[in-house]
């Protein structure tokens, strides 16, 4: 069984030292669906939102997220990311919009947690800018779809 990289044999946490791993390219993009009523749907995919423009506003929150990821989560390296992409797919029929999150780099360490966290963000943006008309907007699941580079190499969600 594989243990966990972020616990040392006494089980206390430490950040792990990526100094002797390779550089290679890196990259990972993950998933948030946030889930809304039809009108709430209807008023984002009109963009009559009065606040503005709502997936505006969510990519850059997605974006400024991912930069500021070691931050947020205590034992990540701080990464100097090459490129952040964050897209929306309405999907009208479901009342559901899907956020795809994906960041690279050149480094010694992945980004999976920069794109779970850019997804993360982006999904509570919508929520924020959106409650007053829907309270009741719900955000899941948020997952790793596919993840390349390093020593482990590519992954790719069955489901995906």
């Amino acid at each position: 069984m594989s243990k966990l990289t972020h616990l040392d044999d006494q089980g206390a946490a430490h950040m792990v030292d990526v100094g002797a791993k390779d550089v290679t390219r890196r990259e990972a993009t993950a998933t948030a669906i946030v889930s809304m009523q039809p009108a709430t749907m209807a008023l984002l995919s009109a963009g009559g939102h009065k606040k503005g423009d709502v997936l505006a506003v969510a990519r850059v929150a997605g974006i400024q997220a991912a930069k500021r990821t070691a931050d947020l989560i205590p034992l990540c390296h701080p990464l100097m990311l090459d490129a952040v992409s964050v897209d929306f797919e309405l999907r009208v029929e479901a009342s559901e919009v899907l956020v795809r999150a994906t960041c690279g780099l050149a480094g010694r360490t992945g980004v999976e947690m920069e794109a779970l966290t850019a997804a993360s963000v982006a999904a509570l943006t919508i929520y924020d800018m959106c409650k007053a008309v829907d309270r009741g907007m719900q955000i899941g699941p948020v997952g790793l779809q596919h993840k390349s580079g390093g020593k482990s190499g590519t992954w790719r969600r069955d489901d995906d």
